[in-house]
Formats: C-alpha cells, structure tokens, sequence
C-alpha cells in the first residue's frame, strides 16, 4: 500500500486553471496532489544574440520555489543565490518545451516561461514543464488570434511525470513521501505522440535493471497521456 493508498500505477489529482494572471500573455495554476505551480508565459519580440536574423523562435525558462513551499522555510534565492539544482531544472523545462515546438512558425521571437513553486511534495520539474506547456501554449493562441503567426507552432504537447520504485514496487507520480525513501527514481518527459524528451533515472541505495527501467517507462506513457488530457482540456 502507498503512503497516500493510490494504486500503483495512479496518478495524484491533476487540476489545471488557467488565466491566473492578468499581465502575461498565458498563465496557469497546475496542481497535481500537493505540489502546486504557478506558470506564466512572456512574449517578447527579440530574441538571444545568437538568435538574431536568424528567422528562429526561443522558448526559455525561469524556476524557483518560495520560501515556504517546503516543509521549512529556505532563504529566497535572490539573497543567496541560485543554486546548481535550480540552473539543472529550468534548462530542463526550457529544453523540454522546445522539443515539442517548430521555431520556424514561431517566428523570431521569444516566449520565456516562469514557474514558480508555491507548495512541493514532491514532483516539481514535472509540475512545471506540464503547466509550463500550457502557459506557452495559452501565449501561443494570442499570436495566432493577432495574425502575428500563421499556423500553431507547437507541433506536440508535451508533458512530464515521476516514476520510482518504492519498497520493493514500482510507482506512477511519487509524492514527497515516496520519493525520500524511494531506492530508484526517475522524471520522464514525453510527447503526447509517444516520444522521449528527456530520461533521468538514479538509483537511490539500489540498482535497477532493464526490465524495471521498461516498466517504469510504461508507467510514465500511462501518466503523461492522463496528463496530456488534462492539458488540452485546459486549453480548449
């Protein structure tokens, strides 16, 4: 039995409300059990240097927790500074939007995503780069509504899930609970057609072995598509 008694291979709720923020151009409020996230989208019709006349469209990312999201307060890390964890996570939302999206319809411009952690329990990069894909995708409808870009350069969703084995049985969407004692854990980002974005699996006291990565992968398709719904549903 989980800590929480969800099946193995169920996911925690997933709500999604959208239009959270009166400025930016697509924003979100994704919660997925107790891990919840706020996602804002920010058009901007410059791109980086390296991009410039190149006829390329960028997509970035920005990530960070408040100080009371965790069970502790942490010092917010304007004072302290960013943190090798934080830097990790954000490249990873960053690279993992854009593997769904075709920068040639986006036209050269860019859309940075924020995400912000208001609560964790566990499931954070995940949470983000699901509602991540929303804001950009909310930001995304604007510009095709002004006429600015012709045709939806967001060719395939794109969402993320955890999966993990936890005393002895491998799990869909650990919680907090879950993770800090789970002796393999992985984040899974994939498309909704079914295609991996990114893989990150470590064993946490344990190894794990081919057959178990591929279960896991089972899991994390099962998940994403429920979370693939949920996104379109948002958006609709």
């Amino acid at each position: 039995m989980r800590p929480s008694g969800r099946q193995l291979n169920e996911l925690r709720p997933v709500t999604i409300e959208t239009g959270i923020t009166r400025h930016a151009e697509g924003s979100c409020l994704i919660k997925i059990g107790g891990t919840h996230v706020i996602c804002t989208a920010t058009l901007d019709e410059r791109v980086p240097p390296f991009l410039k006349n190149s006829g390329l469209g960028w997509v970035t990312a920005e990530y960070g927790m408040l100080p009371r999201a965790t069970h502790t307060r942490m010092q917010r890390e304007a004072k302290r500074g960013q943190s090798g964890r934080t830097q990790e996570i954000q490249r990873l939302i960053g690279r993992s939007l854009r593997a769904g999206l075709d920068r040639v319809a986006l036209g050269e411009r860019q859309v940075t995503i924020d995400c912000d952690v208001i609560q964790a329990d566990g499931g954070t990069r995940c949470a983000a780069i699901t509602g991540g894909w929303v804001a950009l995708k909310l930001a995304v409808n604007k510009l095709r509504k002004a006429g600015d870009v012709l045709s939806d350069p967001l060719t395939d969703p794109v969402a993320a899930v955890s999966c993990g084995i936890y005393a002895g049985q491998e799990l869909l969407d650990l919680d907090y609970a879950e993770d800090s004692e789970a002796g393999v854990d992985g984040n899974f980002i994939l498309t909704a057609s079914g295609r991996l974005v990114e893989v990150q699996m470590s064993a946490e006291g344990r190894t794990f072995d081919r057959a178990q990565m591929d279960s896991l992968l089972n899991l994390a398709q099962t998940g994403v598509a429920q979370l693939v719904d949920a996104q379109l549903a948002a958006v609709a």
